[in-house]
């Protein structure tokens, strides 16, 4: 622990070297020291956030290996709060003087400067080190992960695969990333807490055509928490469901436009939710004013049947983190329950300036970005009625069973590609659909889910906000929507 009655003038003579190459107790003495010097200069609240990352991605396209991307980094941002105000600076200096200086810049950013020679330096009483990589055995992930000639075996055999199930064959990918962060956090409230993540992904992306025919379906995998992930990935199974699809949707009817109620699968279905809906609840969209739920909490804003969940805890799911990006524990965080507004997603600034309570949610992509409120596994929950009860509620409609990309405004206007559809009629799945793109807006789209299945599932996904792009997991069940714009032909 640092003396208690440090003072300015004994810094130029702190000599600290603490080890780069791993993030443990002996980050004690220097972090405590920093905060404690940015509280003497008059700030009301700093934190630390050190990362060490280790990234690699590859690809197959067709029969051969075309890009293998490693990336070594590591840095740390410190931010500085001054009432309701604050900012962030980083930096790839993790020597004491280098954070001193990202906190010097940072504090001069809101107006404070470094007390003078003979101020004292408060001790800053750190927790514990709670450290979530040792306790729970993450120590040796990194080195139980596939090797690069594994993967490039891995994606060269699924590709090869995949060109012998699937028929009118334009183009095949097959793609694998892992992502391993080792991070610390440190702040001046006394959080002390170090974690290990592990982040692994893989899938196809099928392309087919047959004269002025086409048809295109991706699926991808992902993991969180197990090194073997690729090499037991079952990608004989994978590839059936991709070609089959791609097979059914190359000679699909394109849809007519026009006004249908939808059944929407479940599992990736649940990005419309996720997209139109999620982001509303984020407390960074109450601090613009730019949410239409922000002062709606306790009130209606669903139809009754709709229930949803955001948490970290679901195990190896995209979104699962032992603690947020500023030290907090995870959660659960019930959103809506049977249509009314229970909770928003907060981190400490969305807390401070909106007065929500934190969630657990402050996240961020690197050091290079400060922490804000973002989803983790975000999801529709589980209804009381069978997959049977909602296409019987159908004579005519359409079954959005996989969904693709899509846009939306930032007041929840929502459009998206449906990759795979079917029409139904008279309650019965019958001839495959393409080109149909849902169109909408939330806070109507929300009051017409009216009937949920049993059968949630989820999917991994990527979300892009201001503190950069983040893993998450969207999930429902398979859902009913009464009435949507769908355009086509």
């Amino acid at each position: 622990m640092p003396p208690t009655a440090l003072l300015t003038k004994g810094l130029p003579t702190v000599q600290y070297h603490a080890p780069i190459d791993r993030f443990d107790e002996t980050w004690r003495t220097p972090l405590s020291i920093l905060l404690g010097l940015g509280r003497a200069a008059g700030a009301d609240f700093i934190e630390f956030f050190l990362e060490r990352t280790n990234y690699i991605s590859g690809m197959a396209e067709d029969d051969a290996i075309t890009s293998i991307s490693p990336r070594l980094s590591t840095g740390a941002g410190v931010r500085v709060f001054r009432g309701k105000a604050d900012c962030y600076v980083s930096t790839n200096d993790l020597s004491f003087n280098g954070l001193k200086a990202a906190l010097e810049k940072g504090l001069s950013i809101m107006g404070l400067t470094l007390p003078g020679p003979n101020a004292y330096i408060p001790d800053i009483n750190l927790e514990l080190l709670r450290d979530y990589a040792t306790t729970k055995n993450k120590e040796n992930w990194i080195d139980r992960c596939s090797s690069m000639r594994e993967m490039s075996d891995v994606l060269l055999a699924a590709n090869d695969t995949l060109k012998r199930k699937a028929s009118h064959v334009q183009s095949r990918r097959a793609a694998y990333f892992r992502d391993w962060q080792e991070v610390l956090v440190a702040a001046s409230d006394g959080v002390f807490a170090r974690d290990i993540r592990l982040t692994q992904s893989v899938g196809y992306s099928l392309l087919c055509a047959d004269g002025d025919k086409r048809s295109s379906i991706s699926k991808r995998v992902g993991d969180s928490s197990n090194p073997a992930f690729l090499r037991n990935w079952d990608y004989n199974s994978t590839a059936d469901e991709v070609s089959e699809a791609a097979g059914t949707m190359l000679y699909a009817d394109y849809v007519e436009s026009g006004q249908y109620p939808i059944i929407m699968a479940n599992s990736f279905g649940g990005v419309i939710f996720h997209e139109a809906c999620g982001h509303l609840l984020e407390t960074t969209q109450i601090e613009r004013e730019t949410t239409p739920f922000m002062n709606k909490k306790g009130e209606k804003i669903a139809h009754e049947s709709l229930t949803a969940w955001d948490e970290g805890l679901s195990d190896g799911e995209f979104g699962t983190i032992d603690m947020d990006d500023e030290g907090m524990p995870v959660q659960r965080t019930l959103l809506i329950e049977n249509g009314i507004l229970k909770n928003f997603l907060a981190d400490r600034a969305g807390s401070v300036r909106t007065g929500h309570p934190r969630t657990g949610s402050g996240r961020r992509q690197s050091y290079t970005y400060a922490a804000a409120s973002r989803m983790r596994n975000t999801y529709i929950a589980p209804g009381e009625h069978t997959i049977e009860d909602l296409f019987a509620s159908i004579d005519k409609g359409i079954y959005c069973k996989r969904m693709g990309g899509g846009s939306v405004g930032p007041t929840g206007e929502f459009n998206f590609g449906v990759e795979e559809a079917y029409l139904i009629e008279n309650g019965k799945m019958t001839k495959p659909l393409k080109g149909a793109i849902l169109i909408g807006e939330a806070t109507e789209i929300m009051n017409k889910i009216s009937m949920c299945s049993q059968d949630v599932e989820l999917a991994p996904g990527f979300c892009g906000s201001v503190s950069g792009n983040v893993y998450v997991t969207v999930g429902q069940p398979h859902i009913k929507v009464d009435s949507i714009t769908v355009g086509g032909r």
